[in-house]
Formats: structure tokens, C-alpha cells, sequence
């Protein structure tokens, strides 16, 4: 919080607010004297020394009424700020926490609602609750209640799908539960700002009602109802209306900077707007046994070492017990089903999985333990660079490209603007895209979907990467933008002398490209081989994944081969190994206990029965592998 406070804007939105509180709160003591004082001698004087901004009707001080006006402007404003967040919670929340049919009706009378203009909806209310300032109060926040709703409705609705929600709901938490613990605080920074804007804007809808006689009514007064009492004179006397109407705007703009310096303290806290989860809340996944042997290529110059890296979301362990090495400029692949708990890892080595993600285990990146998350953000970016398989969502669509590499040149190495969008340019040109200072001006549906894999190669590029990790960098592309994406990292690594981690469903592409792979499955690196040794490939699963590979002689007159079944669930505690329900060589021992990972003829293999062989090919295969 400090931290926020003491940056530009953080301190401007401070010095603002404490103005408007000290006058809320001492303005109707200092001045509500002078405020009330009729001088009938002075009645509609001009601006003086004796009375800045004039006199009214009766004679009393404009200036002093002003300011003993604060207290009771900002007090109705936060009050039907409260109505409209209040109600707005409830309505936005209802269509998680109520049943089907009756989150239909909270959704589309919201729509409805939002439908009509809020000042329509405040003078509407303001009817039913008649004049003054309760019913003011209850009118502006009705009004501003299904904008709030609706906002709420739309955050809810996108966090409702996410996994954390499903592990929260598996984990046996009720909706309020999930509503109050996982989902209010995800979306606590984008409701700050709303509640501070909605401030301002019910300031200046208080004022409107009081101006049109709606509101505060005599003998009170509300910055509104001054406006309304100096309009008469606004030829002769401009600043008997003007300053009370500066005031709302001085007012609305102290709410909209303190939500701004809010959300980014938030942000520091939590971590991008993370929320910190309660490990308790959640039973602790089920933990296999370490595996044996340390990783193939591991020595004291590793690029990167990792060690019984776990990621855990409440009960579900998509990633359990993963163990790595790469030696500097080696190439690994990583290849296994949908599910196996890839992606999760690379993002966990990279240190980009927030809360309620459960990481552990040990990250050696260059010598550098990367236990502290601090070390991950410095080294994103410069040392440690990714390639994401979705470009098109990995970039602002709004934003110009040579901007958005620039960013990580002035964020992550310290260059001024220019120096960063030099490099950023230069770095386009690197990788192969033509006239890179007019790209960089384009957007990213500008660019084709090679050219904006090439640009996200280019962004790992703005610093000088010693591990590359591409999460299937060629994912929707066409086979020959895929060779020539693949061939450009090829041309990286050879250049900066990188480390590779490439994952791929493709066992053919990481064959060709890597030194070494990894097959993972369910969450575990069950077999690890060179890239020359395939055809000894140990485990049941690797060479199943082999066999499903079709070639330009397979026969076409015969089914293709597959692996029948599914992977298991996140969740799943089975014992044993978790291929075994679809393993054609599964005997009761693997059933009943988990294989440790250990070194073997071709590498390190997780398996009860490696290298034993298979039954043959086509129906007997099928047969014996079905559930």
C-alpha cells in the first residue's frame, strides 16, 4: 500500500482525498456558523474581500456554504454508492448461487434493466420514493445498481469455467463458500475502480437531482442545491454556481484516482490480482513416491536443473514429480497426450502459475535456485524467454506490435523508449519478417498467423536467452510455416547457444529437432530416451505413441492404431501405475504400485515391465488394451 501511495498518482490521489475528507469532516464545524449567518445587508452582494464568492438570497457567505456543504454531498454520495454495490453484488452473484431457472430471471431482468438510461431510472425512483434525500439516496442507487450487476454477472460468468472454481467445488465448498473465498477476490480489483467511479458519477447524479428539486431540500443544502440557487445569477454572479460545481468535479475526480492507486496496491499484494488461497481449504493431493536417479544431462554447468516439481490445484496434481536436466544449448522435447501435464510444466518452471496453484519442488536455472518468485521476473524475458502456441491471444489485440516488444526491452533491460523500440524492430527483422519498421507499426491481425508465431520468437529475443521453452509453437499452421517456425528456433538456439524445451504432440517433429525426450503421462515423465535410441524405447506407452505415427507406407487398407481409453483424471488417487487400465502388458503389480523413474538400457524409464514386448499389432491389440 505504501509502495502505492508514494508513486505520482497514488500521492496526487492521497493529497486529494485527505483535502475532501478534512472539509467533509471539519467544514460544517468551522463553517457552518458563517453558513447559516443571515445579513440582510448583504443580500446578493459580489464577490469581496469579505466574501470570495458572494452572497445569496439571505445574505449568508456562498464560500462558507460550500464548503459546510462537503459533509453532507459526500455522505449521501457513499451512501447510495453502498446501495448500488450492495444490490449490485447481490443481483451479480444471484445466477451462480441460485438454480437454473431462477439465474435465468436474475440475468435477464439485468439486461433489461441496464437497458434504460440511469438518469431515467434515478428520476423514476425519485417518483416512488418522493423528494428529499433519503429518497435521492435510494434512487441513484437503485439506478446504479444494474450496471454493477451486470459487471459483476460478466466476471463471475468468465471465472465460473476456470479449473480453480471446479477443484473448489470437488473440493466440497458450497456456493457461498466459492462465491465469498475464490471468486470475490479475483474480481475485487476491477470492483474498486467500478465503486469508485460509481462515486463519482452519483456525486454529479446528486447534484442533478438536487439541481432539478429532487433531492436535499431546504433548509438543507447539497452542492447540488447550490447550483441550483446560483443558476439565477450565472450572468452576474458566475461563481455563486461554478464553485460548488468545481467542487463535484474536484470530489468525483479524488474517487476515481484513489480507485486507481487501490487496484494497483491490490495488484502488488496478491500478485497481478491473484488471490492467495488457504491451503487448508483444500485436502492435500496425494504425493507419489520420489523418483529415483537423478535427471539424464545433470551436472554442475546445467542450464537447468528441475527436481520433483509438483503443481497441485486443491486435490487435483496435474503435474507429480517431474525431473529434468539440460545441459546449455541442449535440445529436450517433451511429447505425450492432451493432459499429461506438458504446458503446466513449462509454466511452472517459468514461475507463471498464480494462485490457487500449488507449486513445489526445486528450479535451478543457471546455477540460480528460483524458489523466490523475484528471480522469475527478473529472468523472464531476458534469460529465460517462452514461445507460446496461441500468438493471437498471447498479444494485445489493441495495442501496435513494435510496442509490445519495446515493453520488455524498457521493462525487463532497461531501455529508454527509443533504445527499446529500436531493438524492437531490429529483433523483428532477426527472425525474418520483412520491412520490420512498418510492421511494427501493425497490429497483430495485421500479420499472419507465421508471422505472429515469427514476432513471438522475436519477443523471446529482446534480451539474450540461455532457455528457450516453445509450448507447440506451430499449432494451427500450415506444414511449411511449421518447418520454417521450427528451423528459426533451431537457428536461435545455434545462435545464443540456448538451452530448448520444446513440447509438442508431435513425436515426429521432436524426434527430428531435439537431443533427447520425455514422455509424459498423467502428470509424470514415465520415460526419458536420446533422440537416436527411440527404437529401444522401453515403456508401453512410448512405444505406443510410436506406433500411432503414421507414415507414407502405412497401410490404409488397415485401421490406423491408436491407444484406446483416456488418460486419468487430476483427481485420480488410484494406486499403481496410472497407464495400467490401458496398458495391454498391466499385471497386478502394477495395479498395486506406482514404478519409480530409473535409469535403464536407452535412459531412465518408469515401468514394472520395461522392454517387454508387445502383443501383435492390429485386433489382438485392441482386444487386449480395451477397458
Amino acid at each position: 500500500m505504501r509502495q502505492a501511495f508514494r508513486s505520482p498518482l497514488g500521492a496526487t490521489a492521497l493529497a486529494i482525498l485527505a483535502l475532501l475528507l478534512i472539509m467533509a469532516v471539519a467544514g460544517p464545524a468551522l463553517f457552518g456558523r458563517a453558513a447559516a449567518a443571515v445579513d440582510t445587508a448583504n443580500i446578493l452582494a459580489a464577490p469581496s474581500g469579505a466574501h470570495p464568492l458572494g452572497t445569496d438570497n439571505l445574505g449568508r457567505d456562498l464560500l462558507a456554504r460550500t464548503v459546510a456543504a462537503t459533509g453532507p454531498t459526500v455522505a449521501l454520495a457513499l451512501g447510495a454508492t453502498g446501495v448500488s454495490v450492495v444490490l449490485g453484488l447481490l443481483l451479480g452473484a444471484a445466477p451462480m448461487l441460485l438454480g437454473r431457472r431462477a439465474r435465468g430471471l436474475a440475468v435477464g431482468f439485468v439486461q433489461i434493466a441496464v437497458a434504460f438510461p440511469g438518469l431515467l431510472l434515478a428520476l423514476f425512483f425519485a417518483t416512488i420514493f418522493g423528494v428529499g434525500a433519503v429518497g435521492a439516496v435510494f434512487a441513484i442507487g437503485l439506478a446504479g445498481a444494474p450496471t454493477m450487476s451486470r459487471l459483476i454477472q460478466t466476471l463471475v460468468a468468465a471465472l465460473e469455467r476456470r479449473d480453480f472454481i471446479a477443484a473448489a467445488r470437488l473440493a466440497g465448498l458450497g456456493r457461498g463458500r466459492v462465491m465469498a473465498q475464490h471468486i470475490l477476490p479475483n474480481i475485487s480489483e476491477p470492483l474498486i475502480i467500478q465503486t469508485t467511479i460509481g462515486a463519482g458519477n452519483v456525486l454529479l447524479a446528486f447534484a442533478g437531482l438536487s439541481f432539478l428539486g429532487l433531492g436535499v431540500q431546504p433548509p438543507a443544502y447539497d452542492w447540488g442545491r447550490l447550483m441550483n440557487e446560483g443558476l439565477d445569477r450565472i450572468y452576474i454572479n458566475p461563481l455563486a454556481a461554478l464553485a460548488p460545481g468545481l467542487a463535484v468535479v474536484i470530489a468525483g475526480l479524488a474517487f476515481n484516482l484513489t480507485g486507481e492507486t487501490l487496484a494497483k496496491a491490490l495488484r502488488i499484494t496478491t500478485g497481478l490480482g491473484g488471490v492467495q488461497v488457504d491451503d487448508a481449504a483444500f485436502p492435500s493431493p496425494t504425493r507419489p513416491s520420489p523418483a529415483k536417479g537423478a535427471p539424464a544431462g545433470a551436472a554442475a554447468d546445467a542450464a537447468l536443473v528441475v527436481e520433483d516439481l509438483r503443481v497441485a490445484f486443491g486435490p487435483a496434481a496435474p503435474v507429480r514429480g517431474v525431473s529434468i536436466a539440460l545441459a546449455p544449448g541442449e535440445a529436450l522435447g517433451v511429447v505425450g497426450e492432451s493432459g499429461a501435464g506438458k504446458s503446466l510444466a513449462a509454466l511452472a518452471i517459468a514461475g507463471l502459475l498464480e494462485p490457487p496453484a500449488r507449486v513445489t519442488g526445486q528450479v535451478i536455472f543457471k546455477g540460480r535456485d528460483l524458489a523466490d518468485g523475484a528471480d522469475h521476473a527478473k529472468l523472464l524475458g531476458t534469460s529465460l524467454a517462452l514461445v507460446f502456441q496461441d500468438p493471437m491471444s498471447a498479444f494485445n489485440p489493441a495495442r501496435r506490435m513494435g510496442e509490445q516488444l519495446a515493453e520488455l526491452g524498457r521493462a525487463h533491460l532497461g531501455l529508454t523508449r527509443s533504445e527499446a523500440q529500436a531493438r524492437a524492430v531490429d529483433r523483428l527483422g532477426a527472425v525474418g519478417i520483412p520491412e520490420p519498421a512498418r510492421r511494427a507499426r501493425q497490429h497483430p491481425h495485421q500479420f499472419s498467423g507465421g508471422m505472429r508465431q515469427r514476432a513471438m520468437v522475436g519477443l523471446g529475443l529482446m534480451g539474450t536467452p540461455a532457455l528457450l521453452i516453445a509450448d507447440e509453437p506451430t499449432t494451427a499452421l500450415d506444414v511449411t510455416v511449421q518447418r520454417q517456425v521450427l528451423d528459426l528456433i533451431d537457428e536461435v538456439r545455434r545462435e545464443h547457444g540456448a538451452a530448448l524445451i520444446l513440447i509438442s504432440h508431435d513425436v515426429t517433429v521432436v524426434a527430428e529437432r531435439c537431443d533427447r525426450l520425455a514422455v509424459m503421462y498423467a502428470g509424470r515423465v514415465v520415460e526419458e530416451l536420446a533422440r537416436d535410441r527411440l527404437d529401444q524405447a522401453l515403456h508401453p506407452y512410448t512405444r505406443l505413441l510410436l506406433a500411432a505415427v503414421p507414415f507414407l507406407d502405412t497401410d490404409l487398407d488397415q485401421p490406423l492404431a491408436t491407444i484406446p481409453g483416456d488418460p486419468p483424471a487430476p483427481t485420480s488417487t488410484a494406486p499403481g501405475c496410472a497407464f495400467a487400465p490401458r496398458c495391454p502388458l498391466a499385471e497386478d503389480r502394477c495395479r498395486a504400485s506406482e514404478p519409480p523413474l530409473e535409469a535403464g538400457t536407452a535412459g531412465r524409464v518408469a515401468c514394472w515391465r520395461p522392454g517387454t514386448p508387445l502383443p501383435p499389432a492390429g485386433a489382438d491389440v485392441i482386444e487386449a488394451m480395451a477397458p
